[in-house]
């Protein structure tokens, strides 16, 4: 009877598919009204959107499900496909102002950007953002201003656009040695003016946007030992953000914490020669690509790599 409570105690996962042709970069999701949508970039060198809803309602619903495996599993085709970037690429975001703005940016070193328009279709402006002169890596709406983003590339510069401007003069201020080489991912703080960006030299840099123009972050952490290859401040304590690294690491950090107890011991590591700001080192997975703070559950992270999903959550957040 213990073993049969157990068994009912374990966690269970509903999984509906959306098949796809060709390897998946990078997959970032938004909800314009009711419709939940995700925005696929390609090995294919295209950035196509597809509805979720029928994925989504199977989840919820065992008969809605047995419908969904039946009827529409092998039917998903995208509401609107991008074949304009020429190449592949990894950068993509979801405006969190204007419901359904999109940006793309590509390993040609171009960005373009996408407008909704009515009955499901955008119009994609064909002339690119340029100033990078490698690899566009990663994209960041500001939270706050409609208008302007942030962007990271191999080039190791960080830029600040306004898309107000034509795109070959959008760019208005630069850190061009942001890392010591590749600038692979980015996050905009929701409530204070901080980027957080991680490079393949293993350094997490804290940047003020209130002195960019200096060039030099506020905060400099090199935890990881491998190439970051995700990052996100935290929905729920601006202080606080999560990192993965190709080193196999997942590290919680805040920023608010100035002084630790130099006892004890982590993987090896005795905390004395942890900065005081390392909340927490996860590890146990192998290719760590993402990771995500859930938005209702304070504290739970989510990350993807080779060998699986990991969702858990600590004491310190």
């Amino acid at each position: 009877e213990e073993e049969e409570e157990e068994e009912d105690r374990k966690p269970q996962l509903e999984l509906a598919m959306v098949p796809h042709y060709g390897g998946i970069n990078r997959v970032r999701v938004t909800q314009i009204g009711a419709v939940p949508l995700a925005a696929v970039w390609s090995e294919k060198g295209q950035v196509e959107v597809f509805d979720l809803r029928p994925q989504l309602e199977a989840v919820h619903s065992s008969a809605a499900m047995e419908t969904f495996l039946r009827q529409q599993q092998n039917e998903a085709k995208p509401l609107y496909s991008f074949a304009g970037h020429m190449t592949e690429g990894f950068a993509i975001d979801w405006s969190a102002k204007v419901p359904g703005r999109l940006l793309s940016g590509d390993c040609n070193k171009n960005i373009h950007l996408w407008e909704p328009k009515e009955g499901g279709a955008w119009s994609v402006d064909q002339r690119p953002f340029t100033g990078h002169t490698h690899s566009v890596e990663d994209l960041q709406w500001s939270p706050t201003e409609a208008t302007v983003f942030a962007s990271c590339s191999v080039d190791a510069s960080i830029r600040i656009w306004d898309v107000r401007a034509p795109p070959s003069r959008a760019c208005m201020l630069t850190a061009n040695q942001a890392h010591a080489s590749d600038v692979n991912v980015i996050s905009w703080n929701r409530t204070e003016p901080f980027l957080l960006s991680g490079g393949d030299d293993g350094v997490l840099n804290i940047w003020d946007l209130r002195q960019f123009k200096s060039g030099s972050p506020v905060a400099s952490f090199k935890q990881h030992s491998a190439p970051v290859t995700s990052v996100q401040w935290s929905p729920a304590d601006p202080s606080v953000f999560a990192a993965a690294a190709a080193d196999d690491v997942v590290s919680q950090w805040d920023l608010s914490v100035e002084s630790g107890d130099p006892s004890g011991q982590v993987s090896g590591v005795t905390t004395a020669q942890l900065p005081p700001q390392v909340l927490f080192l996860h590890q146990g997975q192998t290719e760590v690509k993402e990771l995500h703070w859930h938005p209702q559950l304070t504290g739970l992270l989510v990350t993807t790599a080779l060998s699986g999903f990991n969702v858990f959550r600590t004491i310190s957040v």
